[in-house]
């Protein structure tokens, strides 16, 4: 049988992925096969896996830690809001249908299935199972329906860390109202308590510390420092946290804030390259080296509001500059779009007309698969890497007819000054050479008489890029550092070193 920790929050944001993602990671480095499990999660940020199946960034980035192939089970339900009181909702990777709180709450017994399967299923594979809840563990209006926190710790009945964030204030009644609110059967499974994201001396906390620990009768298990990680963002509340690089000769990349933005990891890859900044619709779009148009829930929703928000002809009156779309960008780039009843409209849409292409929705069917596709498209940013393999990702509903030229084999398109590009690939920029081209071809337009090629390059200026590990094992060192391990691996029934 495996062996269970379940980590909860006081609040969403409050810093669970990462230490979820940290006791994988150290579990892993310990010999163990360590798998990541949230039952439930709500997030525009998802990940395909091997099979097609749809899941929470979180728990991919999660399995990454574990070096476990991200699985369906990890998150078997996924919430996706819309932003009008529905979610489309996701079961085991798969799109069930668009679903209102109180419909999906209506049905929330018949999930609970699902949930304990899924965990059933990982203990077939794995050692040690580390927990995420979601949100807030103590939201007491929904306890008899809270799947991801008071369900599962009944189901499980092992030990529970509880993380609070001091960033936003308040984290001693938080953590103390938490320990209070849980169910009486629940609060003798908190185990611990962490307090996240402390920037400052952990030594002016002692009394505050032993305050709690007496108040609650639970240990602190240590003080988290504020960490700046190399790891994909959960979701849009990330967005919050983010500082563009500043410097005078780097690039400038305007990220279209979408209202319902979705996998805006895409360009994390380019934050420590460039000055990316995400610019709501209705701020100044300025003079930008690049606009990338990013995914969305829902496409027509946010392209009717680009248009009346003006930052449609923003975009459109930035005649020279480049212009990246990727999944519902990549449709908002095209002639127009066809609903037939799929999102919120019946009818045509239309889209900015940089693109030669039309878009239609006329399935509830979601395309999600791994992809690897060849470079096709010429033009100056594609045509030094043509021929070339890229991967990636595609989530999207909608089928795409472009005119012309495709950027990559048979997906997206390219206008015919090659600097309007549209594409389904989730994850290009993973891609270096991709990354590369486009950061280069921007680089030589602010060095006058540079050829492409012979500007300065991203890895010239910054550095190579670092492996998707590098980010685990910052944090893993950080979490072993700050916390009490001798005590968490104690609540998994383990005698080891504090050390591999």
């Amino acid at each position: 049988m495996s062996r269970f920790l379940v980590v909860l929050g006081t609040t969403s944001h409050s810093g669970k992925s990462t230490l979820v993602a940290a006791l994988c990671r150290l579990l892993s480095d310990r010999g163990f096969k360590v798998a990541p499990f949230k039952s439930q999660n709500m997030s525009l940020n998802s990940w395909v896996t091997q099979n097609g199946s749809e899941i929470g960034i979180a728990q991919a980035v999660q399995a990454w830690a574990a070096r476990a192939e991200p699985s369906e089970f990890m998150n078997p339900i996924l919430l996706k809001p819309k932003g009008d009181r529905t979610s489309q909702v996701i079961v085991l990777g798969r799109p069930v249908a668009d679903k209102s709180a109180e419909e999906y709450y209506r049905e929330i017994d018949g999930l609970k299935g699902v949930v304990d399967r899924s965990l059933q299923e990982l203990e077939k594979d794995y050692d040690y199972i580390v927990v995420e809840g979601a949100g807030g563990a103590a939201e007491i209006n929904l306890f008899d329906r809270d799947l991801a926190n008071i369900y599962v710790a009944r189901y499980l009945h092992a030990p529970i860390i509880l993380v609070g964030d001091i960033e936003r204030g308040g984290v001693f009644a938080s953590l103390f109202g938490t320990v209070q609110l849980l169910p009486e059967d629940i609060r003798p499974l908190v185990k611990g308590l962490v307090i996240n994201k402390f920037r400052g001396d952990p030594a002016i906390l002692g009394s505050g510390l032993k305050a709690l620990e007496e108040l609650t009768g639970v240990p602190v298990l240590g003080v988290m420092p504020y960490l700046d990680l190399d790891i994909p963002s959960e979701d849009s509340v990330s967005l919050g946290d983010k500082k563009a690089r500043s410097s005078a000769d780097a690039v400038d990349i305007a990220v279209i804030r979408l209202p319902r933005i979705s996998n805006f990891t895409d360009f994390e890859p380019l934050e420590r390259q460039a000055h990316v900044r995400y610019v709501s619709l209705s701020e100044s779009l300025g003079h930008p080296d690049a606009v990338i148009i990013p995914g969305t829930k829902n496409t027509i929703s946010d392209l009717l509001e680009m248009q009346e928000k003006g930052m449609a002809d923003q975009i459109k009156s930035l005649l020279d500059t480049p212009v990246l779309g990727i999944c519902g960008g990549y449709q908002m780039l095209g002639r127009e779009i066809i609903d037939c009843g799929i999102e919120d409209t019946v009818g045509t849409v239309p889209g900015l007309g940089l693109l030669d292409a039309v878009t239609r929705f006329d399935l509830y069917e979601k395309r999600t698969l791994q992809v690897k596709k060849t470079v096709t498209g010429g033009g100056p940013i594609l045509e030094p890497i043509c021929g070339q393999i890229v991967t990636g990702y595609e989530i999207h509903m909608g089928v795409t007819r472009p005119e012309g030229e495709a950027a990559f084999g048979d997906d997206g398109a390219v206008s015919e000054s090659g600097i309007v590009i549209g594409t389904y690939l989730h994850g290009l920029f993973e891609n270096e050479n991709f990354c590369n081209a486009f950061l280069d071809f921007l680089r030589c337009r602010k060095t006058p008489g540079k050829g492409q090629g012979e500007g300065l390059s991203p890895r010239a200026e910054m550095g190579a890029r670092k492996t998707k590990g590098d980010g685990f094992a910052k944090l893993a060192i950080a979490v072993e550092a700050n916390l009490d391990m001798a005590k968490i691996w104690r609540m998994l029934d383990l005698d080891l070193p504090c050390a591999p």
